[in-house]
């Protein structure tokens, strides 16, 4: 007997929510009161440990209890204690306090919740995605969008030497020749 996984793009949503909140505070919190930590015998307890043991105690709940209102506690657990975390990315990385506003810290941020609230909308619509690309991939707009992709897409890969533009640039690139590709494959089967 074939079990069917079941999503909760719902809980996924509240976790992305409450990931993107507590990121928020705690950059502000930061920029008012930048000196203010706890401190224990000399060690600095930065807001990254909270955000770990949020993590961990979010964790367990969502998969040892099986409870609508637990379910929502786990994820908004979780999804703070990732924001915690994620607010000291740079700090992490460095382990150096200059390096708390690291760029990266931004830009690793930035790409989670991107790569997030894609997966999250691809879990809930795939269906209508697939359709609506079908009938997009149908229409001559699509070899107009794909070529316009890729041209853009090749200027950047040319223009830099930024490994996260070329990664990006690239993948958006094999997304375009994919939609070129598609609309020829789909005019030769309509010939024949």
């Amino acid at each position: 007997m074939e079990k069917r996984v079941r999503t909760k793009p719902n809980l996924s949503v509240l976790a992305l929510i409450s990931f993107i909140a507590s990121f928020a505070v705690s950059r502000v919190f930061t920029s008012i009161s930048p000196g203010v930590f706890w401190e224990i015998s000399g060690y600095h307890i930065h807001h990254f440990w909270y955000g770990l043991a949020m993590i961990i105690i979010g964790g367990w709940l969502g998969i040892s209890i099986e409870n609508e209102r637990i379910n929502r506690v786990a994820a908004i657990l979780f999804g703070a204690g990732g924001g915690l975390v994620g607010d000291e990315v740079g700090l992490l990385l460095a382990l150096e306090s200059e390096s708390y506003w690291a760029d990266i810290t931004y830009t690793i941020i930035i790409m989670f919740v991107a790569l997030a609230s894609t997966t999250i909308l691809l879990i809930r619509y795939w269906k209508t995605m697939i359709t609506e690309f079908t009938d997009f991939i149908r229409s001559n707009a699509s070899l107009y969008f794909g070529v316009f992709l890729e041209a853009v897409s090749l200027a950047f890969i040319l223009e830099t030497s930024d490994v996260s533009t070329i990664v990006v640039s690239s993948s958006l690139a094999a997304v375009a020749f994919a939609i070129i590709l598609g609309y020829f494959i789909r005019r030769i089967r309509r010939r024949h």
